[in-house]
């Protein structure tokens, strides 16, 4: 089935005609014809393009890590400057907004509460309204459907730019939706329109779109990333690898002190649904134990529909730190600008996770606390969802 992004729909419309545009983009802003949403917006007829701002990473996804700046610019093809939204500031700037009719916020989410390109677009519907100018939404797919929804649910007092809102890990929603839910339940109060998808359905993955994976950010290059993540990205709060400097983030784990058979096996053993884990070495180009030989595993999802990516993570994380607890760690702040709180709290969005690990608490057990939680989120998410 075709799907009809948000942005070839408001493009293919007159409702830019005559104004002053902002976008919000990255490499990944591309419509179903890899024609890239600033050059679509560069050749409109009755449209002017004034700006563009990038998210973490940068407007060219170029830069790797967390926690690296990018730095304002100029685009010399386009001729528009380019804002950082990642530097020493995370909202626009009035300076930045002068001038400007409306905001675009293009985006591809990958359905994971930490990810950070959704603050942005909060920060961004923030600004709006101090700036009273409108913001428009284009809606894109969320890559791992918008069915299951899974996790611990951010609680108050744990919030940082991976987790502004006081949603499960992984949420079920599409960026426009979120948009709405922000703006609205949690009081942003922006003058928004949302631009839906044509063809998109709740419960289609990716790889039923027809549309080609873009890198929506240095470290998701393929669709089979983004089925893992909700659970691989917990690894950042640890000392043991997720896998960055090599092809395959988050689906290879893995740590110096591992025999990557023996974890794999018992891994296995656990029966964990839709999931089987490979036994694996592999040395890191960069990142955690950059340079040396990490074992561990490969997270391969065999059934889509029954693996639980965030317990499966914390399954994991338990068996390396069972697995010698005196070299595993839980990762040092700072993280993400937070100095203070634990990265894995940050991350888990409460220290629940972490103090139910390290009293020994199963796996299973700790799913099973998220379920009041998350019954509420999808309560609570009801009247926003547009599919």
């Amino acid at each position: 089935m075709a799907i009809l992004l948000g942005s070839e729909r408001l493009l293919d419309s007159s409702r830019l005609d005559g104004a002053r545009v902002g976008i919000v983009c990255n490499p990944a802003s591309v419509d179903g014809r890899l024609r890239h949403v600033a050059d679509r917006l560069a050749a409109h007829p009755k449209a002017r393009l004034a700006a563009i701002f990038g998210p973490q990473h940068g407007f060219r996804s170029d830069v790797q890590d967390n926690m690296i700046e990018t730095r304002h610019g100029h685009d010399e093809v386009r001729r528009v400057p380019v804002y950082s939204l990642y530097s020493e500031v995370r909202e626009p700037t009035a300076d930045m907004l002068r001038g400007l009719d409306v905001l675009m916020i293009d985006l591809q989410d990958v359905g994971v509460r930490i990810y950070t390109y959704i603050y942005t677009m909060a920060n961004c519907l923030k600004a709006a309204r101090a700036h009273s100018i409108k913001v428009i939404v284009c809606d894109r797919p969320n890559p791992i459907a918008g069915v299951q929804v899974e996790g611990p649910v951010l609680v108050h007092g744990f919030e940082s730019f991976v987790g502004m809102y006081p949603i499960p890990m992984r949420h079920g929603m599409t960026i426009a939706e979120l948009a709405r839910l922000f703006n609205d339940r949690f009081g942003i109060g922006a003058d928004l329109e949302i631009v839906e998808m044509e063809g998109w359905r709740r419960d289609m993955y990716w790889d039923r779109t027809g549309l080609t994976w873009i890198l929506s950010s240095p470290n998701i290059p393929t669709f089979d990333t983004t089925l893992v993540y909700p659970g691989g990205v917990l690894f950042e709060g640890t000392n043991v690898s997720e896998g960055r400097g090599t092809t395959r983030p988050f689906e290879l784990l893995g740590a110096p002190w591992i025999v990557a058979e023996r974890f794999a096996a018992a891994m296995n053993r656990r029966e964990l649904p839709g999931v089987f884990f490979r036994p694996v070495m592999f040395e890191p180009t960069f990142h955690k134990h950059a340079g040396k030989a990490s074992a561990g595993c490969q997270v391969h999802v065999i059934d889509r529909g029954t693996f639980r990516p965030v317990e499966t993570g914390v399954a994991l994380i338990e068996a390396f730190r069972a697995s010698d607890p005196n070299r595993f760690r839980w990762k040092d702040p700072p993280y993400e600008y937070e100095y203070e709180r634990m990265p894995i709290d940050l991350l888990a969005g409460s220290s629940a996770l972490r103090e139910a690990i390290e009293a020994g608490v199963p796996a299973a057990d700790i799913a099973e606390s998220w379920r009041e939680p998350v019954d509420a989120f999808l309560k609570l998410r009801e009247p926003f969802l547009l599919y």
